[in-house]
């Protein structure tokens, strides 16, 4: 049994900037990578961010304004983001994939609307 629960959402101003953190109840080190996704109304869920043992990817459009970091000794997982637009409006989710195996697991979500 794996837990991954997010928290930080909220509503914010365009220009603005939140920053979300995900808990995960497995080790760190036992996983392969980490990372958030987001689906808006109507929209299929896209990838936002991911961390991997060569390092951090981003999608096109939050690069430069979106930064993800972990920290190893509370096995949890950031998101820093800055000059959000209402386009990030979106539900944000963090994806665990276990090291060796197929397996992954979802956080249930945490909503973030950008007013305009």
């Amino acid at each position: 049994q794996v837990q991954v629960e997010e928290s930080g959402g909220g509503l914010v101003q365009a220009g603005g900037s939140l920053r979300l953190s995900c808990a995960a109840s497995i080790s760190i080190f036992v996983m392969d990578t980490m990372g958030w996704y987001r689906q808006a109304p109507g929209q299929q869920r896209e990838l936002v961010a991911i961390i991997g043992r060569g390092g951090n990817t981003y999608a096109d459009s939050v690069k430069d304004r979106f930064t993800i970091s972990r920290d190893n000794a509370r096995n949890t997982v950031a998101l820093q983001m800055n000059s959000l637009k209402p386009e990030d409006t979106a539900v944000y989710y963090c994806n665990v994939r276990i090291r060796g195996t197929l397996r992954e697991y979802w956080g249930q979500g945490t909503q973030v609307t950008v007013s305009s």
